[in-house]
């Protein structure tokens, strides 16, 4: 309550980070082997030791009692089956397979973690695995000179998290909302570390209040937990792509997104009635500004209530979303946990009826003030719970409603400590236990009813959810924003490493709220995050209530026309985009990625806050301050193309770029390819034109990449129906060579060739298309039949 005041620096306050305080783990008096599995009694605890494939190890420390393994709420795969030798020694334990290599040495136990190439991944030595009497966990590992670290989830500040102390604790934070500002909605456990050029990861799988201290020593580093079980992963890498495809291997992957959600998404909150809705629709369509989302923020509800419109502000909700989908606008919703206490609610009814509500281990249901007031809410641990939610949401399904935004369920409850009592008891399937445990997962839980609910009723056409909270795994149901920043340069600044650090934690489909959300935003402000949000997997433009409106237009004609071209090349990329979004739901990758996740030996990347990639051959520099129209802009090695002038640029260097206030600057490596389309018009975004922009190359360049294309909004991609292109792209001295090396699927897009459009393209160059010579290097096409 007083952390923001000076109370906090009392220094009664300064917290233990020595861990004279904790119980060593001990020596090893026994070693079982049970199956695939050693079963570790030590002198003060219990470990099992698990290898769920051979590049993933799982370690699981209890104090009192053997561990138990089937906790987890994010990993939903079982271990495989995989061949390791053993060798024990009167001293340690050494287990190998092809890609991992484990000594543990038995007094005390330490335990040392190297990949193949007997690369120290982790390392325990004066401190290992130890614990407190009052339940608390905590594990020591050795932190090199060189080490730098990714990931956290949603955290702020810059990319490296080197120096840095976490926690992890799902909490609604609508000011300040800074740099210093921890925690925030989301609790993603996990972290890669990228030392030398190598890469492993580590995902500490704890729903308790957790915490992660990259800071208080210089050559150790520790996570902890107030409660449970030291259940932990580590991923062998052994570059970063490899990492995060563990990682979400564990985890999930995200869910292949409908078309429209990866588009133009407007918000407010809130727009407050039908009227208002309607015109702010036709004012997109008349100024021929592409949008595929309005979002209603809480003021749709009747007094907030979930699963009601007001019927006074929304005369008619039906005819409203038929009216915007035959306009090429889909209407998404808020939806919040909170259920407001009304015995004259049905859906408060029928939780109270049901007993699907959190209660004390008394049986009293927990009640907490919320947007409606005083509130119940749904207990998501307990599968009938999640499943009567789910339906619930037919009320909006039957509208012709496919998405869903959650909000408020970290849960926020307006009280002081922000949330539901620690104290309640959730039913958890048959395992009841407190939300001191289970609070970080409640999010995910509520994004995993909503979500499955939605796909059981919107009848093989694919759901979108929103959410503000999660867990590891949200990525499965839910993308994610990045909660309410503020309209300020610096939060603007900020959401490139939050984007990226999102992304390398698996959720790949993620954004902040562009122009801010709170405060008062600028006409430059907007457009320079416009441009960005362009790119951004996640485009929303949302902002508070009392705060100037920030749609394209209302700045005036000069910044109008900036923000409409960059929206407009959202869906002149949206090929592009979506081939990543499908490698994202393949592999885990992200969308938007760090330079170095592409460029892992280049140190110049590893702390690069203000430039991404857009996959791995395109590279924006957005301009971050105000007043700015020049910037350095380093570029890793290679040639890069500054895409709106055609110059090209040399690698492993920095370069002065100008931008005016209409530009972006944005660079596609030479040697590659993009595919892109045309834009049309609002209520025909599938156009029957596609583009392939290949950047011709040096010799010897060689570049392939995957192009996909489906139908976009039905899963009839899972029965075959999809169009998969393997592509390569080689570059020599008299010729370039543009080869579909494979094609797969049965999908008949609504375009019957590609164009390809050659740039770059010396005279004495000729073109090779699938084997054969071109002589018209102006009209080139590919097939797609």
């Amino acid at each position: 309550m007083l952390e923001d005041t000076s109370f906090a620096i009392l220094p009664e306050n300064k917290q233990d980070t020595t861990g004279n305080h904790y119980l060593d783990i001990g020596n090893v008096l026994s070693i079982e082997k049970q199956q695939d599995m050693f079963q570790l009694t030590c002198t003060n605890g219990f470990v099992t030791l698990c290898f769920y494939t051979e590049s993933i190890l799982r370690i699981v420390m209890n104090p009192t009692s053997q561990p138990d393994l089937n906790l987890s709420n994010a990993v939903n795969v079982k271990p495989v089956d995989i061949s390791f030798s053993e060798k024990d020694y009167e001293g340690a334990l050494l287990l190998k397979t092809k890609k991992l290599e484990v000594k543990l040495e038995k007094k005390p136990l330490r335990i040392t973690v190297k990949d193949e190439n007997s690369r120290v991944l982790v390392e325990e030595q004066e401190r290992g695995m130890a614990y407190q009497n009052n339940g608390e966990i905590r594990v020591w590992k050795q932190m090199e000179e060189s080490d730098h670290f990714y990931g956290f989830g949603e955290k702020s500040g810059f990319l490296d998290k080197r120096g840095e102390k976490y926690e992890m604790w799902n909490t609604d934070v609508y000011a300040p909302h800074n740099p210093e500002t921890d925690p925030l909605y989301e609790s993603i456990p996990y972290f890669m570390t990228l030392r030398n050029g190598k890469a492993h990861g580590i995902f500490f799988d704890n729903t308790f209040r957790t915490f992660f201290d990259m800071k208080s020593e210089t050559d150790r580093y520790s996570f902890s937990a107030e409660g449970g079980q030291l259940d932990y992963y580590v991923l062998a890498g052994a570059d970063p792509k490899n990492v995060l495809e563990q990682y979400t291997y564990l985890t999930g992957r995200m869910p292949l997104p409908p078309k429209w959600a990866i588009g133009y998404h407007q918000s407010r909150y809130s727009y407050e009635s039908e009227a208002e809705v309607r015109e702010l629709a036709a004012n997109f369509l008349e100024r021929d500004i592409p949008v595929d989302v309005i979002h209603l923020d809480i003021h749709y509800m009747n007094g907030y209530r979930v699963f009601t419109f007001d019927r006074d502000r929304f005369p008619n909700p039906e005819k409203l979303i038929a009216d915007l989908r035959e306009m090429g606008i889909r209407v998404v919703p808020i939806v919040d946990p909170g259920v407001k206490q009304d015995s004259a609610y049905p859906i408060y009814q029928e939780g109270v009826q049901g007993d699907n509500f959190c209660k004390y281990i008394e049986g009293d249901i927990y009640f907490g003030d919320v947007w409606p007031g005083k509130s119940a809410f749904p207990d998501f641990t307990e599968e009938k719970v999640r499943k009567w939610w789910g339906e619930k949401h037919a009320f909006y399904t039957d509208m012709g409603i496919e998405g869903i935004w959650n909000d408020m369920n970290e849960p926020a409850v307006f009280n002081e400590t922000k949330t539901m009592d620690t104290s309640v008891m959730h039913r958890n399937d048959g395992r009841p236990t407190t939300h001191k445990e289970l609070h970080n997962v409640y999010g995910l839980l509520m994004g995993k009813a909503t979500y499955e609910g939605m796909k059981d009723q919107l009848q093989g056409k694919r759901p979108f959810l929103l959410t503000r909270a999660g867990y590891s795994g949200v990525q499965r149901y839910a993308a994610v924003w990045t909660g309410d920043n503020r309209s300020f340069w610096e939060h603007l600044q900020m959401s490139l490493p939050m984007v990226m650090n999102l992304g390398l934690s698996g959720v790949a489909f993620t954004g902040p709220d562009v122009g801010g959300f709170a405060h008062d935003t600028n006409p430059e402000l907007l457009v320079r995050w416009t441009q960005v949000g362009a790119f951004t997997p996640y485009f929303r433009n949302h902002s508070a209530l009392n705060t100037t409106y920030q749609e394209p237009w209302q700045f005036g004609e000069k910044y109008e026309a900036i923000m409409k071209k960059y929206i407009q090349m959202r869906y002149e990329w949206m090929p592009q985009l979506y081939s990543l979004f499908f490698e994202a739901s393949q592999s885990g990758l992200p969308v938007m990625r760090p330079l170095f996740m592409e460029y892992p030996d280049d140190e110049r990347t590893y702390n690069l806050n203000d430039e991404v990639m857009i996959g791995d051959n395109v590279l924006l520099a957005p301009i971050l301050s105000p007043g700015v129209t020049d910037r350095a802009v380093y570029l890793p090695e290679g040639e890069w193309m500054l895409w709106e002038t055609g110059e090209f640029y040399e690698g492993n260097r920095s370069h002065l770029i100008h931008a005016e206030l209409a530009d972006m600057p944005l660079f596609v490596k030479k040697g590659t390819a993009i595919m892109q389309t045309n834009w049309i018009s609002n209520q025909e975004k599938e156009t029957k034109q596609r583009s392939m922009k290949v950047v011709a190359g040096n010799p010897g360049d060689v570049y392939s990449f995957t192009y996909y294309d489906d139908d976009g909004e039905t899963y009839a991609y899972e029965k075959g129906d999809y169009l998969k292109w393997y592509i390569e792209i080689k570059s020599e001295k008299d010729a370039i060579h543009v080869t579909i090396l494979d094609k797969e699927g049965n999908y008949l897009p609504p375009y019957k060739e590609v164009n390809i459009v050659l740039i770059g393209l010396k005279p004495s160059q000729n073109v090779i298309l699938n084997g054969k010579m071109t002589e018209d290097t102006q009209q080139l096409k590919l097939n797609v039949l």
